[in-house]
């Protein structure tokens, strides 16, 4: 890992080492923390008073502050050498207005070198079940997809202006066995129906091991104003996907039923994946990142 130069002049000890600043250190911020080499100075941004003796457990620097008050976020001025941003835009609205706040605040003194942003695949929306490099044309179909568009512009203009080498992981959906949710066990305990084989759509997977894994090579090997698919190697359609993971825990297959009939029974949410249909490319996350994937297909991952 290169070694950081000091721009800031003669510091504490403490600030000569490299400084990594995660916000939004949840499941996967904590992966990358604890994948971080020993010499690396890791900062968790939080909100929560009651997450700081967590964070400083795990050999973190908790440093309060929220995204939607700006006034806390001036802190975060010249802290950091790189920069991983995976907290959530605002739960309405087509705008990221957390993610500018952030920007403002790391451009008000010196720039961190690298700024990595947790995006989504959502943002190419329906492709048809076409192949999806990272050169296609967004087409969001959410709010929420349309609010993570808003932080990759604003995520580019802090590239842009500050001189900052940004760069975006389009993340698709992330599971582990130990990461809450991260497994279709309840779902499949559930019995909640998907779609028949002539209805169903494709799908996208990353462990959360490899997310972290990418994140970390984002920050030291990402090009600058980069877009990265953060994705493994599976080709599956969903129904499929929760076919195997039923045959893996000996657990029934879930039923199947058309779209049509799906529209009557399932949450909103779960019809907006159920719409979309798309195969991600992922030659840049293993050429230039040169990422080797631990998980390289969910049946690995699940095992």
């Amino acid at each position: 890992m290169p070694s950081n130069q000091c721009p800031l002049g003669a510091l504490p000890a403490r600030f000569r080492r490299t400084r990594v600043l995660i916000v939004g250190c949840g499941d996967v911020g904590q992966r990358v923390a604890a994948r971080l080499p020993a010499g690396v100075r890791v900062l968790a941004l939080t909100s929560s008073a009651e997450r700081v003796a967590a964070l400083r457990a795990q050999g973190l620097v908790p440093l309060r502050g929220d995204l939607d008050d700006a006034a806390s976020l001036r802190r975060l001025a010249g802290l950091a050498d790189r920069v991983l941003h995976l907290a959530p835009p605002p739960g309405e609205g087509t705008r990221d207005a957390r993610t500018r706040a952030l920007g403002r605040a790391l451009l008000r003194r010196t720039r961190p070198r690298a700024l990595v942003y947790g995006s989504t695949s959502g943002i190419y929306g329906d492709c048809g079940g076409d192949w999806v490099a990272e050169t296609r044309r967004p087409a969001p179909r959410t709010e929420r997809a349309l609010r993570r568009l808003d932080a990759e512009a604003a995520v580019r203009f802090l590239g842009r202006a500050g001189g900052v080498r940004a760069s975006m992981l389009r993340i698709p959906g992330i599971y582990a066995p130990d990461r809450a949710g991260g497994t279709p066990r309840e779902r499949l305990a559930k019995g909640t129906p998907v779609l028949r084989a002539e209805d169903d759509v494709y799908t996208n997977h990353i462990h959360a091991d490899d997310l972290a894994r990418a994140c970390i090579a984002a920050l030291w090997r990402g090009r600058a104003q980069r877009v990265v698919n953060a994705s493994d190697d599976t080709v599956l359609k969903m129904g499929d996907y929760f076919d195997l993971a039923a045959d893996l825990y000996g657990m029934a297959r879930p039923p199947r039923v058309a779209a049509a009939e799906a529209r009557g029974q399932l949450p909103l949410m779960v019809l907006s994946f159920m719409s979309e249909s798309r195969r991600l490319l992922n030659q840049r996350l293993k050429r230039e990142l040169r990422l080797a994937l631990h998980y390289p297909t969910v049946e690995a991952g699940l095992r």
